[in-house]
């Protein structure tokens, strides 16, 4: 899986190529992100996933990134939230009520809990909280919650210096591009740090501030597969702060992929000859 690649278009926004390769296939994500497209009428997420066979090259789906990267940040956001999170949260939170905050809390729920929605936008909120079954809370309740998940553009900071109480959890999924911030890098320094891959997350992702004022280290930070299976220590207490970075990674829209395709296969759905 190498580094994700960007090719900027600021102002507007940007493109990214993530390629992987695994269990017998290869995939190629082409995917935009244009915060500004919900003002006229558009999403903020386009693009495609192609999914090829590692053995002769041909190419077996074509699938639709928003959906793929929907699915797969929402997955990742709840995790991480669930694998850092102190054994006795009881609060769940998403901010952000877009696609891919939506996705977040679509997993909290299939996961038995009850989760707040929070959005600057709060007829949002409130439509994306009835259509899940949620509930739209305030900013404050949201930012309080033990178990946190920002699914917003990134513009904004979200958790100031000393905003973060003992015992939480948050899933930064916001700032995956440059010039994209939700917590401030003091806040940040001062939590435990998890993040999905170091070299992505520390050039385009929520820790590159904190790195380029070398406030933070790469000794300073776990990647979650490695607490995951079992070569790292995840929280080590009840009143420990978790953070974790997540940029995405093409290995995850692989196996979103191959999971659609099992699917396809297992409910014998027709199949475009490509």
């Amino acid at each position: 899986m190498p580094p994700k690649v960007y090719v900027p278009a600021y102002p507007a926004g940007d493109f990214r190529a993530m390629p992987a390769l695994g269990a017998g296939h290869a995939s190629l994500k082409w995917v935009t992100s244009f915060p500004g497209n919900p003002e006229q009428g558009l999403p903020t997420v386009t693009g495609l996933v192609l999914l090829s066979d590692a053995s002769n090259g041909m190419l077996r789906a074509v699938l639709d990134a928003a959906a793929v990267t929907a699915l797969r940040t929402g997955a990742a956001a709840v995790l991480a939230a669930e694998t850092l999170g102190r054994e006795n949260a009881q609060t769940a939170a998403v901010v952000g009520a877009g696609v891919n905050g939506k996705a977040a809390a679509r997993t909290f729920i299939a996961r038995g809990r009850e989760v707040m929605l929070y959005d600057v936008g709060p007829e949002r909120a409130e439509s994306a909280a009835e259509e899940l079954g949620a509930r739209a809370a305030t900013r404050e309740e949201a930012l309080a919650a033990d178990l946190l998940v920002t699914m917003t553009p990134g513009h904004e900071i979200l958790l100031p210096e000393g905003s973060l109480r003992p015992g939480q959890h948050v899933s930064l999924m916001g700032a995956d591009g440059p010039g994209k911030a939700e917590i401030a890098v003091e806040e940040l320094v001062r939590t435990t740090i998890f993040c999905d891959d170091w070299e992505q997350a520390s050039h385009n992702g929520e820790l590159v501030h904190a790195v380029e004022t070398g406030a933070l280290q790469r000794e300073q930070v776990t990647e979650l597969g490695a607490v995951l299976v079992g070569d790292a220590p995840g929280r080590t207490g009840n009143d420990e702060i978790t953070t974790f970075d997540s940029t995405g990674l093409a290995i995850q829209d692989l196996a979103i992929a191959l999971a659609a395709i099992e699917g396809a296969d297992a409910l014998e759905l027709p199949m475009l000859e490509l």
